[in-house]
Parts: structure tokens; C-alpha cells; sequence
């Protein structure tokens, strides 16, 4: 098997694992959550909005306008969040960037020359990425 098939199954794997299940099914719900969809749409307006003023000359932007749109965002992002199914959805999606750390931390200890059956599956804490500077993971 060369490795462009071994990647294949690899998303054949996981494609079947429960995070990404659970994962792409809650984004099914959201995506067809109308209101949902709205409260998102509203918020990135606010943002933009935000996002033009900021990037005025500081001395052309307008303070006051300024701090509406921030309250006003954050009023707009804790709707969206407070959306029982963007809730579902970031648990989720927790769980499928977890499986995805995974995979890509043993990827890139493999890379580095460990072992693909006995790598650790995350980095250890405060890990900088450098293999020589560590020692923990053979």
C-alpha cells in the first residue's frame, strides 16, 4: 500500500469513528437551523461593521461607534451560543479537533522518526516540538 491509499483509508477510519459522526451531524442541524443561521448572519454583519471602523485612521474612527458595535457583537455572539444547537455542535466539534490533534501529532512524530506503533497519540505538555530538546517520546 503506498501512502496516498493509506491516507484514504485513514479518512475511511475516520469517517467511521463516532467524533466525526457526531461531528458532521451536528453540523447538519446547524446548517439547516434557520434561525440559527440568521444569528450567525447577524453577527458577522456586526463584525464587519466593526471590522471597517477599526480599520479607519485612529483618528477617524468613532469611539462611541466603536463600543456599540462591540457590545452589540457580543450580545450577537451570545445568542448564537446560547442556540441549543450551536451548543451540540461545539461539543462536537471538540470532539472531532481532539481526534484531529491525534492524528496529527502521531503524523508528525512519525515524520520525526518515532516508532507509528508506539508514539504517543499527544504531545506532552509544554512540548515545543523538537524531539531533541525532549525525550519522552522514543
Amino acid at each position: 500500500m503506498d501512502a496516498i491509499q493509506a491516507v484514504r483509508e485513514l479518512g475511511k477510519a475516520i469517517q467511521a469513528d463516532e467524533r466525526y459522526i457526531e461531528y458532521a451531524r451536528a453540523k447538519k442541524v446547524n446548517d439547516e437551523d434557520a434561525e440559527l443561521q440568521n444569528l450567525i448572519g447577524e453577527f458577522n454583519l456586526i463584525r464587519q461593521n466593526a471590522a471597517m471602523e477599526y480599520n479607519k485612521p485612529e483618528e477617524e474612527q468613532n469611539k462611541e461607534k466603536l463600543t456599540k458595535l462591540n457590545a452589540d457583537m457580543q450580545e450577537a455572539y451570545e445568542k448564537v451560543m446560547a442556540n441549543e444547537n450551536m451548543a451540540m455542535f461545539t461539543v462536537a466539534k471538540a470532539g472531532m479537533d481532539e481526534l484531529m490533534g491525534q492524528v496529527n501529532t502521531v503524523l508528525t512524530l512519525v515524520l520525526q522518526g518515532a516508532d507509528p506503533d508506539t508514539c504517543p497519540t499527544s504531545q506532552p505538555t509544554g512540548c515545543t516540538g523538537s524531539c531533541e530538546s525532549c525525550g519522552g517520546c522514543g
